[in-house]
């Protein structure tokens, strides 16, 4: 199952997204949770933000959720969002080259 998720931290708190995901992609480097792709990409520059995340079963309950840095990564956005997280599940139609 593959989820698209997007969402919008106010300015003075990008920073703080971004270096919470850091956090997150290191643990997910050293624990490396088998059957999950997880990409994350700041839009633009700005405070908006899309998360691309491929797991096998339901992705609700991908192995990145168990993680203590995600969990702080989501509780703060609980705080810093101006647009709340929205998830967007994916039907994939076609694909060229794609990893």
């Amino acid at each position: 199952m593959r989820v698209m998720i997007r969402y919008t931290v106010r300015p003075e708190h990008v920073e703080q997204s971004v270096a919470l995901l850091r956090a997150v992609y290191a643990d997910l480097e050293r624990v490396r949770p088998s059957g999950l792709r997880y990409e994350t990409f700041r839009l633009d520059g700005g405070g908006s933000f899309l998360a691309v995340i491929e797991s096998e079963g339901d992705p609700v309950a991908a192995p990145h959720h168990r993680l203590a840095s995600f969990q702080r990564y989501r509780a703060a956005l609980s705080e810093i969002c101006t647009e709340s997280p929205t998830v967007t599940y994916l039907d994939q139609v076609g694909s060229y080259r794609s990893e």
